[in-house]
């Protein structure tokens, strides 16, 4: 095989088949698997073509004793791998891969395989959590969900398995659970998470607060810091305020939320030729300085903007119909493996769509990417 750091992650994982059934190495297959989806395969069909038309160039870097395997095999061996082991996998090479030290932005959010539902057994869509450095610019972590609402269950369960120490997590409006930060806390993390009313209580407070504040001034100041962007025909002007909780003699849930530090509310005005708009949001963290938990704010839409989007329309995941046993949730992360590889090549100004172009057309920028180059 191709020497390749990403595999030697790999080689641990348990092959689910009985002997009579290995007629091909299982590194074997997801090495192929790998360099299919990198270059766009989105089926098990895909995977034995693409193996079949580059089949001289695996026999350079395989064994391949009994050829390319066949569709069947490739959808086979991915409906029987363990998702446990090939996350733990995944999850090892994504730690040796990191250059953070510390002071990284986590963002977790969840999204639906829209087409991995399946009518004839009455299996309803999968739905993971991602987890995105904003440090390395990629996926470090990966869990199917049984539905939207279960990420809160799922979501202290992915940050057990990570190295969260000396980073900041961030996380939506339904992810703002007690038992959430308290697993934050535990694994030496700091937290900034959105506030809204599935928190009723602690909302209410929070908002009318700073509402009353605008309107009629604070009597214990908030800090505060401004940013603008521009570009996409539009400006726009962000600023944040965060105010210490222990300031505020009134406020009653410290208790309940642990390490909480801080509330802030962070005000957005869109300006584009249509007119203005301007949004308030209310978050929670264990941060005190409010540049970082703007910061954290501003970065915890990577995962939509760098992640999610990229899946859909650069990998077409949305479109995807591998649908049998453990397929779906395996696939999702041989994705995921596949645009890790992508972002990490080097080539400057080059977009994940051309890429995914290149290494079908070269060989040679296919193993760059492999090599990480």
């Amino acid at each position: 095989m191709a020497s390749t750091e990403i595999f030697e992650h790999f080689e641990e994982m348990e092959d689910p088949r009985m002997d009579r059934q290995k007629r091909h190495l299982l590194m074997d297959i997801v090495f192929i698997a790998v360099c299919a989806v990198i270059c766009g395969a989105t089926s098990f069909v895909d995977m034995h073509d693409f193996g079949c038309a580059k089949r001289e160039w695996f026999e350079e870097q395989l064994e391949l004793v009994n050829g390319i395997p066949s569709h069947d095999t490739f959808r086979r061996v991915f409906s029987l791998i363990k998702p446990d082991e090939f996350r733990s996998c995944f999850m090892s090479w994504t730690q040796a891969l990191s250059d953070a030290t510390g002071g990284d932005i986590i963002a977790f959010d969840g999204k639906t395989l829209r087409r991995s539902f399946d009518t004839a057994t009455g299996m309803s869509a999968i739905h993971v959590v991602n987890a995105w450095s904003c440090e390395n610019n990629f996926c470090i972590g990966q869990i199917k969900v049984d539905g939207k609402s279960n990420e809160i269950t799922a979501m202290p369960a992915l940050i057990r398995l990570m190295d969260i120490k000396g980073s900041v997590v961030t996380a939506d409006a339904l992810n703002c659970q007690r038992d959430i930060v308290e697993q934050i806390i535990k694994g030496g993390g700091d937290y900034v998470l959105a506030l809204k009313s599935n928190q009723p209580s602690l909302y209410e407070d929070v908002r009318l607060f700073f509402e009353d504040g605008f309107a009629e001034g604070f009597d214990v100041a908030p800090r505060h810091c401004e940013s603008d962007d521009w570009g996409h025909g539009r400006t726009e002007n962000r600023q944040c305020w965060a105010i210490g909780v222990g300031q505020l003699e009134w406020f009653t849930h410290t208790k309940n939320w642990k390490g909480l530090k801080s509330i802030a509310c962070v005000q957005s005005t869109r300006r584009t030729k249509d007119g203005e708009s301007t949004e308030n949001r209310y978050f929670i963290s264990s941060l005190d300085n409010v540049k970082t938990i703007a910061r954290s704010v501003r970065h915890h839409w990577n995962v939509e903007n760098k992640l999610h989007w990229v899946m859909d329309v650069d990998f077409d995941e949305d479109a995807c119909r591998v649908r049998t046993d453990h397929a779906p949730e395996n696939f999702a992360l041989l994705r995921q493996i596949a645009h890790n590889l992508l972002k990490q090549e080097t080539s400057k100004g080059v977009s994940i769509r051309r890429k995914i172009k290149k290494a079908g057309w070269d060989n040679e920028f296919l193993v760059r990417i492999l090599l990480g180059v």
